[in-house]
């Protein structure tokens, strides 16, 4: 009995262990001190867990245009927060807030999701300071 619950335990760790090790905190990745406001249009939507991604194009003051990966919080918070898969149209304009990835890259943690008809989503699973507002 002993043998096989020990096998069941390696079993389970084996299986959590990745999930364990992929999942990162906010404050690794994102800095809560550089909020940002994105205004552009939507490319993609991708809702998989741990985190979503929505990636979206960003036309700057020099009108180039920027890819931004912008993190969410996990699918099934999306979804109780109202959210679908089918409100995400490509080439719909968005506006996002968040805050900017340490890294520099074109990255953001979303916490909040405006869509053009007003509607207005929480995008985030991360207990952050409320700084975008």
């Amino acid at each position: 009995m002993k043998k096989w619950l020990s096998l069941v335990g390696m079993g389970v760790g084996i299986l959590v262990a990745p999930t364990a090790w992929a999942h990162h905190s906010f404050a690794a990745e994102y800095d809560q001190n550089k909020p940002v406001t994105l205004r552009g249009t939507l490319k993609q939507v991708e809702l998989t867990n741990p985190h979503g991604w929505i990636l979206m194009d960003v036309t700057g003051p020099d009108a180039k245009v920027v890819n931004w990966r912008v993190e969410t919080g996990p699918t099934n918070a999306l979804m109780r927060a109202g959210l679908r898969k089918t409100d995400f149209v490509a080439g719909t304009e968005i506006v996002v807030k968040g805050f900017l990835a340490r890294n520099g890259t074109p990255t953001a943690n979303g916490r909040e999701i405006t869509f053009a008809d007003g509607r207005d989503f929480f995008l985030s699973s991360t207990p952050v300071p409320d700084a975008t507002r």
